[in-house]
């Protein structure tokens, strides 16, 4: 079992183990229990009332967070021709085909987010298992296979997020920094909530959001009462 450190069980202490909060006290207490050196992550986790093993209970989709994520994004982008014309002037940090895919199977992945045109896929599907483990892959479903890389790589760059159920349930998605102010945590906590809730499969049963938390990088989870955060802040 991992050992945690002097501030960590000090702020564990302070967090009531049976207690719900709301979403705005469970960011406030995120922001208050910071103790890192540097501009910790906050982080949203969900356990969905889904069975990720059957095709019609996967979640999965993408939204744009009002207030990005507070990191700096390197944009990945296979294209030919006049879209990598496109690709470039769009903003994206590396631009390729065929190349990139040879880079890519070298051991090279210095890129966070990678987008597609559709005509690049048949390269782009070799790398499969290497990108998909690491959800790098580009898919529909996330708006990174397309042919509008222009408005694809806006997006990102403004701080889009992509979410998928993983075997247990689980979501994990990045809401931005300690350094965000409540109200901007608030509303990219709630835009996310509310993406999951529109995602909901009409095959699941029971109680959807089953758990959710919020933490900061090296914190502890403060745990959220799922119906507050249903509410969407109303």
């Amino acid at each position: 079992m991992a050992k945690h450190g002097k501030k960590y069980r000090e702020t564990r202490q302070q967090i009531k183990h049976d207690a719900h909060y709301s979403p705005e006290e469970a960011l406030e207490m995120v922001k208050e229990f910071s103790r890192a050196a540097f501009d910790e992550t906050v982080e949203l986790a969900v356990r969905l009332g889904v069975n990720p093993k059957h095709a019609d209970q996967q979640v999965r989709g993408a939204v744009v967070l009002p207030h990005g994520t507070g990191k700096k994004v390197r944009v990945l982008v296979f294209a030919k021709g006049d879209k990598a014309k496109e690709a470039e002037s769009a903003g994206a940090d590396f631009v390729g085909g065929e190349e990139l895919a040879e880079k890519i199977q070298g051991g090279w992945l210095d890129f966070d987010v990678a987008v597609a045109t559709p005509d690049m896929m048949a390269a782009v599907g070799k790398l499969g298992k290497i990108l998909g483990p690491r959800g790098l892959m580009p898919n529909p479903k996330s708006g990174t296979v397309t042919f509008d890389l222009a408005r694809a790589i806006a997006e990102i760059k403004a701080g889009k997020v992509e979410f998928r159920t993983e075997k247990a349930g689980n979501v994990h998605v990045p809401i931005g920094k300690v350094s965000f102010s409540p109200e901007q945590l608030q509303q990219n906590f709630y835009s996310v909530i509310e993406a999951l809730l529109k995602a909901k499969p009409p095959a699941a049963k029971g109680q959807y959001l089953r758990s959710v938390s919020v933490s900061s990088t090296m914190g502890p989870g403060i745990k959220i009462s799922p119906q507050k955060a249903a509410a969407l802040g109303k």
